[in-house]
């Protein structure tokens, strides 16, 4: 894993959908700052990667146990071009409580891809797919979840990324309904995913440039969390040049109108 820096970069703030006060002629929402009990960071060495892993397996090991022990080692496309894996570690004693897993379509297709086609207007664009979310059990797992999302979007934020696309399957798909993620193919439901056992998932994408206005116009629960709240223990910056979106040309086609397939928080 050469490729991975030992490196760890400064703190960085990164840009979330929107900054300064939003307000809809009632009351008006001001940026705040938090600390987490945790830290969201890119892996850059091997023994961030082995604590990434070990979450991951755990996570998978406790509702497929037979994929969970194939887990138990890192996978090909996790030291690829393009592809980082997020890492949240406690502040108390290091030890991970979650992980997720970016891979952009920059150097090679979407895993996702290898399953299904997708929408004629989303190819050719810069997307991410992100993958194998794990997180620890208990009531701080769900915090995890949610700031290991946020971080994706940021990351797509700052790295000129158009779409994030996920594949879930049930009832995990539903986390993404609250979030506003899109379906694909509404028409379709879900699909089963050639390159994850035949289990059915269903495809869905959260489009980054309308996603803060997206979350205002639905009123939705965590607008505050996501887009009006500086969490500085979230660092997704990667020393790279060019940013992954500047590799694609203009779009050609426009996305699909209306939305597809949205579902109401």
């Amino acid at each position: 894993m050469n490729h991975l820096s030992s490196i760890v970069p400064p703190p960085y703030q990164a840009p979330a959908f929107g900054s300064g006060m939003v307000g809809d002629g009632l009351n008006t929402m001001a940026t705040v700052s938090e600390r987490l009990p945790f830290t969201v960071s890119v892996v850059s060495n091997e023994a961030e990667l082995s604590k990434a892993v070990s979450i991951r397996a755990e996570a998978y090991g406790r509702h497929m146990p037979e994929f969970g022990e194939k887990l138990r080692v890192p996978e090909e496309t996790d030291t690829e071009p393009g592809v980082i894996v997020l890492l949240a570690q406690s502040k108390l004693d290091g030890s991970p409580l979650g992980t997720l897993r970016i891979q952009s379509n920059a150097y090679k297709p979407l895993k996702v891809e290898q399953s299904v086609s997708l929408p004629r207007w989303l190819r050719d664009r810069p997307l991410v797919e992100g993958s194998r979310l794990g997180i620890v059990g208990g009531s701080i797992g769900r915090l995890v979840k949610m700031v290991l999302i946020k971080a994706t979007l940021q990351y797509c934020a700052q790295d000129g990324i158009d779409w994030a696309i996920v594949a879930a399957r049930a009832p995990l798909d539903r986390q993404y309904d609250q979030m506003m993620f899109e379906d694909l193919f509404p028409e379709q439901g879900f699909i089963p995913m050639r390159h994850g056992n035949n289990i059915p998932h269903r495809v869905l994408g959260f489009e980054i440039d309308t996603g803060h206005q997206r979350l205002i116009d639905a009123r939705h629960p965590l607008l505050k969390f996501m887009c009006y709240t500086d969490h500085s223990d979230i660092d997704v910056r990667v020393n790279r040049e060019p940013d992954l979106g500047e590799l694609f040309p203009a779009a050609i086609l426009p996305r699909a109108t209306p939305p597809l397939g949205r579902r109401p928080v």
